[in-house]
């Protein structure tokens, strides 16, 4: 279960990398059917609302059966097939199924810590999840066979909802957790997350964080690498470019402000830091937002000095 610390991290996190959700298709499937689903730059999802069927993907040891209220997770959109039959063939029984079928993405890319956590497939059972998500792909379905004013904004609202309850469900009841997921659950790492992502701009150490983390300093350096796979300052750093991103979509912030909001003395260092980070300069949000050509020349110059 997750302490303060854990669920201030977890929130602060998916409110920098902006969840969207969706829901692409209704999908209705009578008797002998099968529907291979190519890979997908996005993260892709089925919530099944009625009736059975069966996963294949080359990520799976075996097929997998699903029912109703279970809910299958591809956070890579690994390709993957869904038919009525473990095999493909005729399951030699009428069988009809519907379930939502949907997409999610962030809006900063699949550089993302809760993706790089998660499996390559994840399913989360009814029977796991008290039938949190029957009741969820119940309600979605009644939105969209009503088709009342606000069904599309309501659902995938609630697709949002539903990817959030499935990583938390995993965090809370998975047998093995990695990244920052697994960090989450120790309280001492934890503490010093929680720590960075309130107060980036202040000029840590791994001392200053080790402290917060009541720990030695190489523990906690030891202990911080080994679960998240990259040491606490480039953890820091990846974080201050992460709120960089949101910070530069706000056009009364300059440059200079953004970069001096987040600890950096001068605004050469902050836009190096933000280019290795990003593979752009900081320019280059600004000109996605105004589509206009705003000093790229001069910001990548200014980032590789």
């Amino acid at each position: 279960m997750l302490d303060r610390s854990g669920e201030a991290v977890f929130a602060a996190v998916l409110r920098a990398h902006q969840l969207r959700a969706h829901i692409s298709m209704v999908a209705s499937y009578c008797d002998n059917w099968t529907d291979p689903e190519p890979a997908c730059e996005f993260g892709t999802f089925h919530l099944i609302d009625s009736g059975v069927c069966w996963l294949r993907a080359p990520v799976l040891e075996a097929p997998v059966r699903l029912g109703p209220g279970d809910l299958v997770i591809f956070p890579q959109g690994t390709v993957h097939v869904l038919s009525s039959a473990a095999d493909g063939s005729n399951p030699g029984e009428t069988r009809f199924t519907t379930m939502l079928c949907g997409e999610f993405e962030f809006a900063t890319g699949k550089r993302n810590p809760i993706i790089d956590g998660l499996p390559a497939c994840l399913v989360v059972r009814e029977q796991d999840s008290g039938m949190q998500f029957r009741r969820l792909a119940q309600l979605m379905m009644q939105e969209a066979q009503g088709q009342s004013f606000g069904s599309r904004t309501v659902i995938d609202k609630l697709a949002d909802a539903m990817f959030v309850m499935a990583v938390r469900h995993h965090i809370e009841r998975a047998a093995e957790r990695r990244g920052l997921l697994a960090a989450l659950l120790d309280a001492r790492l934890a503490r010093a997350l929680e720590a960075i992502h309130e107060r980036p701009g202040r000029d840590w150490t791994v001392a200053a964080l080790a402290d917060v983390a009541h720990m030695s300093r190489t523990a906690f350096s030891e202990r911080f690498s080994e679960v998240l796979a990259t040491s606490p300052i480039e953890y820091l750093t990846q974080w201050r470019m992460t709120e960089a991103a949101r910070l530069l979509c706000d056009p009364r912030l300059s440059v200079a402000a953004v970069a001096e909001r987040l600890g950096y003395q001068t605004e050469a260092a902050f836009r190096r830091a933000f280019k290795r980070i990003h593979g752009f300069g900081p320019g280059q949000v600004r000109r996605r937002l105004s589509g206009e050509e705003l000093e790229d020349e001069a910001d990548d110059a200014a980032a590789i000095r």
